[in-house]
């Protein structure tokens, strides 16, 4: 499942490639006919994300919500104006796969026949973006998307978010800190890459109960996954290591070098050297290392 730097990744695409424009709305696999003929035709005016969900702002007050889950994606494509085309959706290895069309035509005839089941397909002048296999895909209003807002935790890639709020939700609950970061009531846009690798650049057992927590361990948590997904939305990757921990401390972060403990089970830690371990926590793999962080109690 894409985590929240992947959908204001997303976010900031339509805002390029769509912003201002009158977009053609269809549904080719038929699902979401209803709600396509809702905003056929209307101008895309807005493009926010929060945390994992994202809201097409239409010229008639209507916004299209899509949660891609664990399946969905998008694909973009059109003509050489088509600023910014990349295809970008859930990952289906370690970290967030983009690809970008770098032979664009000049000359654009329109979007090719649709391949698969294309749940939702917008279309412009120059360009054309594709919906497959999403978890949420509707249009609601305003004051339904305020709604939907309103159950979710701050995101941290809001400089308006309130860090405070993820402080007092966090240490209120017996719950395991591991289970917390991916409630997205919680905290929205966590998924299992940033909840591993926050945990444990912060010192912290995923056993430990929440409301053992300190604020200020709270509060450090908050702001080192301010950092992370920011730098998410700048690389299109995540990358949580170091450079110092790294083979190369003076280039960029290799594949093999971008995390410290999630998908590394067996291997040795890069800080202290103890096997980093793999457990099931609430039904999603979880990865730590005993010796940066502790065993469960």
């Amino acid at each position: 499942m894409p985590e929240g730097h992947s959908i204001h990744r997303l976010a900031a695409q339509f805002e390029s490639v769509f912003a201002g424009q009158a977009l053609a709305v269809s549904s080719p696999q038929g699902r979401f006919a209803a709600g396509a003929a809702l905003i056929d035709g209307h101008k895309l005016e807005t493009a926010q994300a929060h945390g994992k969900q994202l809201f097409l702002g239409f010229s008639n007050a209507l916004i299209l919500r899509v949660h891609l889950g664990l399946y969905g994606a998008w694909d973009f494509g059109g003509d050489s104006t088509f600023r910014g085309a990349s295809s970008i959706g859930a990952p289906r290895r370690v970290g967030e796969r983009e690809t970008y069309d770098a032979g664009a035509p000049a000359v654009y005839d329109g979007p090719p026949a649709p391949v698969g089941q294309v749940r939702a397909r917008l279309v412009s002048d120059h360009g054309w973006a594709d919906l497959r296999g999403p978890t949420a895909c509707e249009v609601i209003t305003e004051a339904e998307r305020d709604a939907v807002v309103g159950k979710l935790g701050p995101d941290p890639l809001h400089t308006h978010a309130d860090p405070e709020q993820f402080v007092r939700r966090l240490t209120a609950k017996g719950s395991a800190v591991g289970t917390l970061l991916m409630d997205q009531s919680v905290v929205a846009g966590v998924g299992n890459i940033y909840r591993a690798e926050s945990l444990f650049r912060q010192g912290i057992s995923p056993w430990t109960p929440g409301k053992f927590l300190s604020a200020g361990q709270a509060l450090d948590l908050w702001r080192d996954l301010v950092v992370l997904l920011a730098d998410g939305v700048r690389d299109g990757r995540i990358v949580t290591t170091r450079p110092v921990h790294r083979s190369d401390p003076e280039g960029p972060a290799s594949p093999a070098d971008a995390h410290y403990v999630y998908q590394r089970q067996g291997m040795d830690c890069r800080v202290c050297s103890t096997a980093v371990r793999l457990e099931d926590m609430g039904g999603r793999k979880l990865y730590w290392c005993p010796g940066c962080q502790g065993s469960p109690a």
